[in-house]
């Protein structure tokens, strides 16, 4: 039995999440569809490294492959490929160790969050775009007590698969660029739509309906009034999955942005 690391990238418009559900449009039922028909085999198991909600892009998700094949990388890159829907790409397959696992190996993972200060006819499924006037002082502010290890628990919903709502966020940077403003944020882990409701309470000290210091309080008690702040997830991209001593770079260029208006 080979195991292969894949790395992926997909548009998540069409899809209702990573996750595979029966009936449903999922990134992980249309691998296993395409393994099924490239193999002629359903004897293989398909991790990723997280579940992306719908409507959520990847730029760079992780997930590894286990099936009896004696198949060079490049050649199981290429027999998914071609099953695969548009949307959905193999960017590169290595062969990786038995004890490899895409989700439980990972040290880190990245998210860029876009939103754009004006209407785009070309971006619109890629941005949330934020009508009112948002100033990113008053964001970058806040974005400061979110870092650290703090119980995220008001930022999420109930996940019966996590065991613990503490994360380690390691930071948060907003930058901007012409008409769009880039969140960029770097964690252990991230919970069920934990980064939508933090990019939408950023949203609103940017906004100005709320304050930076407001956010402490948001930490200390669960608070249901949150989720009525969860960003829409087209603006959403799952940047990169860190393992091992991979370094996590910081600052502007650090990150890839594919789309800026």
């Amino acid at each position: 039995m080979a195991r292969y690391k894949l790395y992926i990238e997909y548009e998540g418009t069409r899809y209702v999440g990573w996750q595979f559900q029966k009936n449903m449009k999922t990134i992980q039922g249309s691998f296993f569809d395409a393994v099924e028909d490239g193999f002629q085999s359903n004897k293989f198991e398909f991790y990723g490294a997280g579940r992306t909600d719908a409507g959520v892009h990847a730029l760079q998700q992780v997930a590894h492959l286990d099936i009896d094949t004696n198949l060079y990388p490049n050649k199981v890159q290429f027999l998914l490929n071609d099953r695969l829907p548009g949307d959905i790409s193999v960017l590169h397959v290595e062969q990786t160790l038995p004890d490899f696992h895409a989700r439980y190996s990972a040290t880190a993972r990245s998210y860029i969050y876009i939103i754009s200060r004006r209407r785009t006819a070309f971006g619109k499924p890629f941005v949330w775009w934020v009508k009112d006037k948002i100033d990113t002082t008053s964001m970058e502010k806040a974005a400061i007590h979110f870092v650290g290890m703090h119980d995220f628990a008001s930022f999420s919903d109930d996940d019966p698969e996590e065991k613990s709502t503490k994360v380690d966020l390691r930071w948060i940077d907003i930058y901007e660029i012409n008409d769009t403003i880039i969140i960029h944020v770097v964690a252990s882990h991230f919970l069920h739509k934990m980064v939508r409701r933090l990019v939408g309470v950023l949203a609103e000290v940017g906004r100005g309906y709320m304050k930076p210091d407001d956010v402490k309080k948001l930490l200390l008690h669960k608070d249901p009034i949150i989720a009525k702040y969860t960003a829409p997830p087209s603006g959403l991209f799952l940047e990169r999955v860190y393992y091992g001593d991979e370094i996590v770079e910081r600052g502007e260029g650090s990150f890839y942005c594919p789309f800026l208006f």
